[in-house]
């Protein structure tokens, strides 16, 4: 009976639930905490600020460096390790306070992060049938929303309760994912890869379409992350207390909704979602430029988030179109492509929010348009050799004479 059980919960569902719930306790801790503790205890300005956004999201557009570690290590291992770069650069953040210290412990945990967002991606599709990968995903969404919202709470008991200073804030959060990337490197076997994936970079043009959807995807996101934010801030006077609710708001809609929207996905088709998704986020990013009362902003704010939720579509997609070698590979990448738009998009889209915020958002809803138009070429049932409708669309029109 007892080895029942054991064999239930031993398996690489239940790995993948428990690592997404590590992330967002070290993650989402480093996010609320930050901009209180840059200011208070390292003097930042928004020069410095700036920077060490730049600085987070290297690692990030250095994602492609996964498949050369592959090399030495195996990619359940090394999301061991990234988890525990993770943790660690959370618990030590409070130790350093000050520029050059938080900037460091930054990038360590930047790395762990990203690194580990990349072998997700490419774990989940190897060990997740394809009947079921939508949903599953949608699963691990909701496991990382609702970790996120313990985060929030134990930052709440520390801080306002228990008057713990920034140090100790950090030093539980990161240590529990240390703690958690270690029961999970012991408890659980390393699971079988059904197929050796490749060591080296893979850029075929047989996924231009994904890589397109991608790199708008990183692009529009940024829009999202950045500005929408500080739109509450500048524009509506939001305070902090303000920003953590719409972040529980967030968290919580993910949990009550992001394995039916996975599901959902599943049972309509990757492109119809896409379509949903879009056609969404046009609406919103315009309604971002128009509105002028708080309340419906912040209703835009919640709904922008949960429309981000059906970029699982986009995964399940590349699932259904790639080599089963390519996987691990083509993860790092795209992983890479989605942030070559936040090496750029902060700081130009910075200086034309100084002319007209209206124009940033207007921009996001032209993005929204062009991933709209690319995401009508994704067939009916994609797979392997039929990667997109483009053949079809050409070979509808009409004959020139």
């Amino acid at each position: 009976m007892i080895r029942d059980i054991t064999h239930r919960w031993i398996r690489p569902e239940t790995l993948l639930m428990l690592m997404a719930a590590a992330v967002p306790i070290s993650f989402a801790a480093w996010q609320a905490l930050l901009n209180n503790f840059a200011i208070e205890m390292a003097s930042f300005t928004g020069r410095e600020m700036g920077i060490l956004q730049s600085l987070r999201e290297i690692p990030g557009f250095l994602a492609f460096g996964v498949i050369f570690l592959l090399l030495l290590f195996r990619e359940q291992t090394l999301a061991y390790i990234s988890l525990l770069l993770l943790g660690i650069g959370t618990a030590l953040t409070g130790f350093f306070p000050s520029i050059i210290g938080l900037y460091l412990t930054t990038v360590l945990m930047s790395i762990g992060f990203h690194y580990y967002e990349t072998l997700q991606t490419s774990l989940a599709l190897q060990w997740i049938d394809k009947g079921s990968a939508a949903e599953t995903l949608g699963r691990l969404i909701a496991t990382g929303s609702f970790a996120a919202i313990l985060t929030f709470g134990l930052i709440w008991l520390g801080n306002d309760l228990l008057q713990l200073d920034y140090l100790w804030l950090y030093l539980v959060t990161g240590g529990i994912t240390i703690a958690i990337a270690t029961i999970a490197w012991i408890a659980f076997p390393l699971f079988p890869q059904h197929t050796e994936q490749h060591k080296h970079m893979v850029l075929r043009r047989r996924y231009w379409l994904y890589y397109a959807l991608t790199f708008m995807s990183g692009a529009r996101r940024q829009i999202f992350v950045v500005f929408a934010g500080f739109l509450m801030v500048e524009k509506f006077g939001y305070s902090v207390s303000d920003i953590a609710l719409l972040f529980l708001l967030n968290a919580s809609l993910n949990v009550l909704f992001a394995r039916r929207i996975g599901r959902l996905v599943g049972r309509i088709g990757e492109r119809n979602a896409l379509l949903i998704e879009y056609t969404g986020l046009i609406l919103v990013f315009s309604g971002y430029a128009l509105v002028e009362q708080s309340e419906l902003a912040a209703g835009l704010y919640v709904l922008d988030h949960l429309f981000f939720a059906m970029a699982i579509a986009l995964k399940t997609y590349f699932q259904k179109i790639a080599a089963p070698e390519d996987i691990a590979s083509t993860a790092g990448v795209s992983f890479s492509i989605n942030h070559i738009a936040a090496v750029v998009i902060p700081a130009s889209f910075g200086l034309l929010w100084l002319a007209s915020p209206a124009l940033v958002f207007y921009s996001g809803a032209a993005m929204a348009l062009i991933s709209l138009l690319l995401s009508l070429m994704i067939p009916d049932s994609p797979e392997a050799g039929v990667e997109h409708r483009l053949p079809n669309i050409l070979a509808s029109r009409p004959s020139q004479l």
